[in-house]
């Protein structure tokens, strides 16, 4: 599974790190909202403990196994008005090991209208809305099978949801009644962790697996998507159709989906097996590109880890309103509607492909070998999340994939920074949804990235190869792991997995360099706090040593002291001498080099890391050497590092000419977006005439909506001239741009265009989009602040809006607040003026506090805990 990105814990990044004003995040405080356990205090060592002050620990044992799910069939129809699923399931199963007359199966919400063997002899059963208790006729031995029928009708309703998958509900109905104007209708699912039981009868655990028939009534115009392949469509004469859907290799009921809706398929083949790609009918032209080279990485994974896609079919399908990102769902993998777009945004996104490597990887990791609990979710999660880096350096070299674990380095440090540090393997979380965190997708992949570069590629994949063949079709721990990697390799790895899977935490080091006497030390401290993670991490790694030529001397290391010093005779003192030169290791590390090294480091390295570092470690300065630096890296091979160099070189004005000529003609949309930002507020000759050729020629949506921005920087007339004549686009890049071009106007005309387009921003632009409406809004009368709000509030009420929008018209409305406020505060009010401002910020509180009392995400809810801000006026 591809989490919603870390929702809004995003906006803080991207406002830091993105172009002006589009990108600007709202004033307001943010928190991270994953929760996690964080390890408890140590016990003061003078405080005597009482006997029942003592209790066992917190362990999130495997669900024990006491009846084997071997299939599953079901007959499903709909109910769009009431939401509700009919449904009759038979279910085949056996006791796992002990004899039994009684099985407990998960069904969460159902009206039950009868259970019985499929003999018709009918059965005594026990439900308590969530557990439904079936006295079976006799008692089974483990050699016997029988074949339960239920007759049900599922009502799928959310009780919760996480910051990964926002709503537990199960099975969602989009637009079910047509209310909601041109928006599809359709049906989808979402089970992980165990939300399938709000649709079927089964038991909802990681460690079961079985086959399955699906029979799906549907209206006619409509597609249908399940796992397996479809074996028959049958006419029943009524204006609808019932789909025979058969899987026929067992997997996890959590990995069960149906999708349902009037979808564009479009169909090739892999090897002889069936591949499609579901769209909504308007983007059938670009399916391919929307789910990008998917028959070449099914060749790819098979051949890099010598075990072929194991199964019938690869579907791919995007549905609207879905509650996390994606879903590996067995054969039928789903995804949020942001992967949808034509080929003008789509230019240089790797996003699509790195998900659909994500969830095609889950087919080995996850669906055919499946964490037996969700404590060992890693599992699945770490190896998905480590495709993405195999597919890019295999798609596009090392300095791609090394600027994408750079991503994931960053992004586990940060979460471990905000929310705290626990082992991969986690017994002790307090949700199962808490596992759906950096440390079980990024620290994951970084991990297995490690443990690579220490066996090496060939013994690393046969080491997967032999664990994949040795426990398919099964579930799986960690241990099971080490075990194949050790048996391949014939070494004993439990230090390896103690220390990065069963124990929490990462290395702090402080490294320091020297010379004396002809020889060159290397001094790595481990600074991390030993109270909550391991004083004494092993890391086995290298140490470059460069002569003036550039030319270097690699000499392995193993570091497994608190406090070490490695030590080389050298004839004469080198420019630069770097530790972990592979820059594999997962820790956080102070590198104490001067500039001069750092600028001999991005000279003479080819790694991407070390030329990242060595720019970010330069920045701000002002040296000509330094200068010179980022002029080179103008011209790097790699777009990340000329991005990178790019808004440090503005500070040169002999280096304009070059933004502006990089900003038409670099061959990479994100430096030539950049590039643009770049020239704002910089006066330079030209940049209006280079912002209208762009805005006419460039095809990428960011670049366009840049170049506006430049326009309105420059000539602001000229600029309302062009975003009228961008009106029509859809893309929410260039919809927020033309937002701020006529929030600037301060004419209350433009609030239309907000009005009308609102629907059409997705993910961060939808934030400012509707910030930009408030910035305009502010500039009209009282009247129009609290038709604005209104307006606003609506869209934060409305559940089916997504989280994205929500939010945004939170931050909005939150505006509009501040605004009272200050007009409150004003010299010149009159005592009727702030009266009727007192009156107005009390209806804006108000529709505030609505918009809180109304939202069912959980991550939204709390961050809606510091609005309104400033609180309301007494």
């Amino acid at each position: 599974m591809i989490r919603i990105l870390a929702l809004f814990s995003l906006l803080v990044l991207v406002s830091c790190n993105s172009k002006k004003a589009i990108t600007e995040a709202p004033e307001m405080e943010y928190q991270d909202m994953d929760t996690l356990v964080v390890m408890p205090d140590p016990i003061e060592e003078d405080v005597a403990m009482a006997p029942e002050d003592y209790e066992l620990p917190v362990y999130r044992a495997s669900q024990t196994r006491s009846s084997d799910l071997i299939h599953t069939k079901l007959d499903l129809s709909f109910d769009w008005e009431d939401e509700a699923v009919i449904g009759k399931a038979e279910l085949n199963l056996k006791p796992y090991f002990y004899e039994t007359n009684q099985l407990v199966l998960d069904a969460k919400g159902f009206d039950i209208n009868k259970v019985m063997l499929k003999s018709g002899k009918e059965l005594e059963y026990d439900y308590d809305e969530s557990l439904l208790t079936v006295q079976l006729d006799r008692v089974y031995s483990r050699n016997e099978e029988y074949t339960l029928v239920i007759d049900y009708v599922a009502h799928p309703a959310a009780e919760g949801g996480s910051s990964a998958i926002t709503s537990d509900k199960g099975l969602f109905f989009i637009n079910p009644r047509g209310e909601e104007g041109d928006k599809p209708m359709q049906i989808w699912t979402q089970g992980e962790t165990e939300h399938n039981s709000r649709w079927f009868p089964t038991i909802d655990q990681p460690n079961e697996r079985c086959t399955q028939e699906m029979y799906l009534t549907v209206n006619d115009r409509f597609e249908t998507l399940s796992n397996g392949l479809l074996i028959s469509s049958k006419e029943n004469g009524d204006g609808t159709r019932t789909d025979y859907w058969k899987m026929d290799q067992a997997h996890a009921p959590y990995l069960f989906m149906i999708a349902v809706g009037e979808f564009a398929v479009v169909r090739e083949e892999w090897n002889g097996r069936p591949v499609e790609y579901y769209v909504e009918k308007e983007f059938e032209p670009y399916a391919k590109d929307i789910y990008p080279y998917t028959p070449e990485m099914l060749t790819f994974f098979s051949d890099i880890l010598g075990v072929e896609y194991p199964w019938q079919k690869y579907s791919q399908v995007v549905v609207r309103d879905y509650v996390s990102g994606a879903m590996e769902n067995t054969t039928g993998v789903i995804f949020g509607e942001f992967m949808q777009g034509d080929d003008r945004s789509l230019i240089d996104n790797l996003l699509n492909e790195k998900i659909v490597a994500h969830e095609m990887f889950h087919h080995w990791f996850g669906d055919l070998v499946t964490c037996e609990s969700w404590s060992n979710l890693t599992m699945n999660e770490g190896f998905a999340n480590y495709s993405e880096y195999l597919w890019l350096e295999h798609k596009y070299g090392a300095d791609e994939a090394d600027n994408h674990m750079l991503t994931e380095w960053q992004g586990y440090m940060q979460s471990s920074l905000n929310s705290g540090i626990h082992p991969l393997i986690y017994f002790e979380y307090r949700d199962k949804e808490d596992m759906f965190d950096a440390h079980s997708y990024n620290k994951g992949g970084l991990v297995l990235h490690m443990l690579r570069n220490y066996l090496g590629d060939e013994a690393f994949f046969a080491g997967l190869q032999r664990y994949l063949n040795d426990n398919a079709y099964t579930d799986v721990e960690a241990d099971e792991l080490r075990l194949a990697f050790e048996d391949t390799v014939g070494e004993d790895l439990n230090w390896f997995f103690n220390q990065w899977y069963f124990s929490a935490g990462h290395p702090e080091l402080d490294i320091t360099y020297g010379f004396a006497d002809g020889q060159v030390t290397v001094t790595v401290e481990q600074i991390q706090d030993p109270e909550i993670q391991p004083a004494i991490f092993q890391m086995p790694t290298t140490i470059d040593i460069y002569m003036p030529n550039g030319e270097k001397v690699t000499k392995e290391v193993v570091v497994n002291q608190r406090l070490q010093t490695f030590s080389f005779d050298m004839d004469e003192e080198p420019p630069l001498v770097t530790f972990d030169g592979d820059r594999t290791l997962l820790c956080d590390s102070k590198d104490n080099k001067t500039a001069a090294q750092y600028a001999f480091q991005y000279k003479h390295s080819d790694n991407f890391r070390d030329r990242w570092e060595a720019l970010e470690a330069l920045e701000g300065s002002s040296d000509a050497t330094v200068m010179n630096i980022f002029n080179a890296a103008l011209a790097d091979p790699f777009w990340a590092i000329r991005a990178k160099a790019v808004e440090n070189c503005k500070k040169d004005g002999r280096n304009l000419i070059t933004l502006q000529k990089l900003a038409e003609t670099d061959p990479h949309s994100a430096v030539r977006e950049a590039a643009l930002a770049s020239l704002f507020e910089t006066d330079a000759s030209g940049n209006a005439e280079l912002a209208k050729r762009v805005i006419e020629g460039e095809k990428a949506y960011p670049v366009v909506a840049t170049a506006l921005l430049l326009l309105n920087d420059t000539e602001p007339a000229t600029a309302l001239k062009a975003a009228k004549k961008l009106e029509a686009s859809e893309n929410s890049d260039v919809l927020a741009a033309i937002g701020q071009v006529y929030a600037g106007t301060g004419d209350m005309n433009y609030l239309s265009f907000f009005e009308n387009n609102w629907d059409n921003v997705q993910f961060f632009a939808a934030v400012t989009f509707l910030q930009q409406y408030a910035d305009l809004a502010k500039q009209g009368g009282n009247d129009q602040l609290l038709a604005s709000a209104e307006k606003l509030a609506a869209i934060g009420t409305n559940m089916s809006e997504s989280p994205w929008l929500r939010f945004g018209s939170m931050g909005a409305l939150n505006d509009l607040h501040v605004a009272a406020v200050e007009q409150m505060g004003m010299e010149t009010n009159t005592e009727e003026d702030n009266s009727s401002l007192k009156e107005l910020d009390a209806k804006i509180v108000k529709l505030i506090e609505d918009v809180k009392a109304a939202e069912t995400n959980p991550q939204l809810q709390g961050f809606y805990q510091s609005f309104p801000n400033p609180p309301a006026q007494p």
